[in-house]
C-alpha cells in the first residue's frame, strides 16, 4: 500500500520517512576525528554489506507482500523472466531467466517466453536431496497461485485486468464450491508448451503486459515442492533461483542474507548512459565481473531515523538512504557535506518513482462516496493541508510537490500540469466549501458537524513512531485552522496494511513506489476492479473505469497520453487520495562501497554492490 513522510513505502508500499529533526540535531554527530568503517568484517571475513531498513518485514513469500521491505529482500532470492538493465536510462527491459524477450503477437494478446537451461533453485531439503531445475512449470505455477482463493494477495490484479484465459473461472469455481484451486487443470490463458517455454493469452490487448515479467516481487519463480513443504511457515522459507537465500531473520530486528552457492555464472555487462558519474563508476568497476561481489547482507530494522543516521555516521552501516530529517547536515543545499566528503562518503542523488499520498475510504460515510456533499469534504481538506509546509518542515526540501499521483520518471506523467495553487487563499476556499455543503459548527465547540448534524471526526491512521506523530501534529494543525477535528488511530504498518485492505480505515498516508515504467500502476489506483488490492480508496466511478479500461489497451501514443490525462483529472477531481509529492532520495555510501546505482524500479541492486 500495499503499503511516504516520509510515509511508509509500500513497494509499492512504504511508510512516512520524514520528520522533523530534533533540536541541537547537530550534538548528535560524533567528534571529528571519527572515521568511517574501512573494511565490513563478516563471518569468516565474508564480504559484508550492512545496511538498515525502517519498516518492519512482514515474510517473504512474493505474493503475500508489498512492504518495502520484504519486497526488496525477495527481489535477491526469486527471479523473474525478464529484468530492467541495471544502467540503462531510460529503463530498458533484458532478459534474466529468459533466454530472450519474450514472443509478442501484433495484437498484445499471446506472450511466449522462453527460458534458458541450466538455472537452478538454491538447495533445500524439500527438494530430497537433488539439484531443481528452473523450468517453465515453474512460472505457470507461479502465476497460479495468485488466483488461488488461500492466498491473500493485493497483487492479483496484475494479471486478472489483463484477462488471462480461463484463469479467472478456476478462481471463480473454487470460491464457489469451496474446494482446492485446482493448479494441475490446463487452461489456455497460461500453459507450459514444453520444458523450458511457457505461454500466456489474454482476452485483451494488453501492450506493456511484458512488464510484469520484470518484477520478483509479481513473477519471482518459487517451486511447488517449496510451498507444499513448508504450507503455512512458507512465509520464513524463501527459496529461489537468486543470488542470495535466507540464512537468519529474527522478527522486525534482523535479516540476513548469504549468497546462494549454486547461483549460475552471471556475468555484469551493463553500459553507463552518456554524462551519469555514478553509472560510469559502475560500469567501471563491474564490468565483466562475476556476480554477486557479495558474501552476505546483513539488513538491520531500526524505525527511528536518528539510530539509522548515527549508525552510518560511525561507521556501523555501509549504505544509507538518508532520513529527510538529517538532510541539512548531510548534504546542504543539496550537495555532500565538506565533513562527509573528507571522509570518502559518497552520496547519490536522485528523484524517486513514487507518490506519498493520503486516501480516503469510498466506502466510509463520511469522507466516501461521490455525492456533492462527500467529494466537497474531501477538497477542502486537501485544500486545507499544507505540503508546503510538510515538504519544508518535514521532508527538509527532500522531494518536490505532487500534481498528481504519476510521479516524473513514469510515462503518462505530465510535468506542465498545475493542480495545486499555492498563491494563497487555500484556507478561505476550503472553509468556503464546507460552509456551502451544510458542514458548520451547530454547537459552538468551534468544530464543524455533518451536514445532518452529526458528529464529525476525520480518523487518519498512524505508525507510533516519532516521524508519524510529527506528521499528526501538521494534520491536527491544519484541520483546526478550517474546524475539522482529527482523531489519530495507531498500529504498526503490517496491521495497517491488513485493515487497509479490509476496508477498515477511514484515511492512511504513506507511499507508492513503481515496479515499472508506465503511470497504469497509479491510474490504477482509482479502478473500481482494483478495490482490496491497489484502490485502497475503494473508488467506484464508471467514467473513470471506461477511460481506464480504453487507455491500458492502446499502445503508447498521443491517442493513449490523451485518455490517460482525463483519468488523471478525474482523479484530482473527485479527490479519492490527496497527492502530497513525490520524494527526492539521496544514498550515502561509505568509501569502500562500489557498484551501487539506484534504479527507479529495479529493486535487486546488492546482487551488482561491491566492497573495495
Amino acid at each position: 500500500m500495499a503499503p511516504a513522510p516520509e510515509p511508509p513505502r509500500r513497494w509499492r508500499r512504504r511508510e512516512w520517512l520524514g520528520a522533523g529533526a530534533s533540536a541541537g540535531v547537530s550534538a548528535l554527530l560524533a567528534p571529528a576525528g571519527a572515521a568511517a568503517a574501512g573494511s565490513t568484517p563478516g563471518q569468516h571475513g565474508a564480504k559484508t554489506l550492512r545496511v538498515a531498513f525502517e519498516i518492519a518485514e512482514t515474510g517473504f513469500d512474493p505474493p503475500q507482500v508489498s512492504d518495502h521491505t520484504s519486497v526488496t529482500v525477495n527481489a535477491h532470492i526469486f527471479e523473474a523472466p525478464l529484468c530492467y538493465d541495471y544502467l540503462a536510462r531510460p529503463a530498458a527491459l533484458r532478459p534474466l531467466t529468459a533466454a530472450a524477450l519474450p514472443e509478442v503477437s501484433a495484437d498484445f494478446r499471446h506472450f511466449v517466453f522462453t527460458l534458458r537451461p541450466g538455472i537452478f533453485f538454491a538447495d533445500d531439503p524439500a527438494f530430497g536431496g537433488k539439484p531443481r531445475e528452473l523450468v517453465a512449470a515453474d512460472y505457470v505455477y507461479t502465476i497460479k497461485r495468485y488466483y488461488d482463493p488461500r492466498i491473500k494477495t493485493e497483487h492479483l490484479y496484475r494479471f486478472e485486468n489483463a484477462g488471462l484465459l480461463g484463469l479467472g473461472e478456476l478462481r471463480q469455481r473454487a470460491l464457489k464450491d469451496k474446494t482446492p484451486f485446482a493448479y494441475d487443470e490446463e487452461v489456455a490463458g497460461l500453459r507450459a508448451l514444453d520444458r523450458y517455454r511457457f505461454e500466456l493469452r489474454l482476452d485483451q490487448a494488453s501492450p506493456r503486459f511484458a512488464h510484469v515479467f520484470a518484477s520478483p516481487g509479481w513473477t519471482g519463480a518459487v517451486a511447488r515442492e517449496v510451498v507444499e513443504a513448508y504450507a503455512d511457515d512458507l512465509m520464513a522459507h524463501p527459496v529461489g533461483t537468486g543470488p542470495f537465500r535466507l540464512a537468519q531473520w529474527r522478527r522486525a530486528s534482523l535479516i540476513v542474507l548469504a549468497r546462494n552457492p549454486g547461483f549460475r555464472e552471471q556475468v555484469f555487462d551493463s553500459l553507463a548512459p552518456v554524462g551519469d558519474a555514478a553509472a560510469l563508476a559502475a560500469q567501471q568497476h563491474l564490468l565483466g565481473q562475476r556476480l554477486p561481489r557479495l558474501d552476505r547482507v546483513e539488513i538491520a530494522i531500526v524505525q527511528e531515523a536518528q539510530p539509522r543516521w548515527l549508525a552510518f555516521y560511525g561507521g556501523e552501516h555501509d549504505l544509507l538512504e538518508l532520513p529527510p530529517e538529517f538532510a541539512p547536515l548531510a548534504v546542504p543545499g543539496g550537495t555532500l557535506a565538506p565533513y562527509l566528503a573528507r571522509r570518502g562518503v559518497q552520496a547519490q542523488r536522485v528523484a524517486a518513482a513514487d507518490v506519498a499520498h493520503t486516501f480516503f475510504n469510498g466506502d466510509d460515510p463520511l469522507v466516501g462516496g461521490t455525492a456533492p456533499a462527500q467529494v466537497a469534504l474531501r477538497r477542502a481538506v486537501a485544500l486545507a493541508f499544507d505540503e508546503p509546509r510538510e515538504i519544508r518542515l518535514l521532508m527538509r526540501d527532500q522531494a518536490v510537490p505532487a500534481q498528481s499521483l504519476i510521479p516524473p520518471p513514469c510515462h503518462g506523467h505530465d510535468p506542465l500540469l498545475r493542480s495545486r495553487d499555492d498563491s494563497g487563499g487555500r484556507l478561505a476556499r476550503a472553509r468556503a466549501l464546507l460552509d456551502t455543503y451544510g458542514y458548520v459548527d451547530r454547537n459552538g465547540d468551534g468544530y464543524r458537524e455533518a451536514p445532518d448534524g452529526s458528529p464529525l471526526t476525520l480518523r487518519l491512521a498512524s505508525r507510533p513512531d516519532q516521524s508519524a506523530r510529527a506528521r499528526n501534529e501538521l494534520w491536527r494543525s491544519c484541520m483546526d485552522k478550517v474546524g475539522l477535528r482529527m482523531a489519530f488511530e495507531v498500529a504498526h504498518f503490517g496491521e495497517l496494511i491488513r485493515r487497509a485492505l479490509a476496508g477498515q480505515l477511514m484515511m492512511w498516508g504513506f507511499s507508492w513506489m513503481a515496479g515499472e515504467p508506465d503511470a497504469d500502476f497509479f491510474l490504477g489506483m482509482g479502478y473500481s476492479r482494483n478495490i482490496d488490492q491497489s484502490n485502497d480508496a475503494r473508488f467506484r466511478l464508471p467514467a473513470f473505469d471506461r477511460l481506464y479500461e480504453q487507455q491500458r489497451s492502446l499502445p503508447d501514443g498521443p491517442q493513449r497520453l490523451a485518455l490517460m490525462a482525463q483519468a488523471n483529472r478525474l482523479l484530482l477531481a473527485y479527490m479519492p487520495y490527496l497527492p502530497h509529492y513525490h520524494r527526492i532520495t539521496t544514498d550515502l555510501l561509505q568509501p569502500h562501497v562500489r557498484g551501487h546505482v539506484r534504479h527507479p524500479f529495479r529493486r535487486d541492486v546488492w546482487r551488482f554492490v561491491d566492497l573495495a
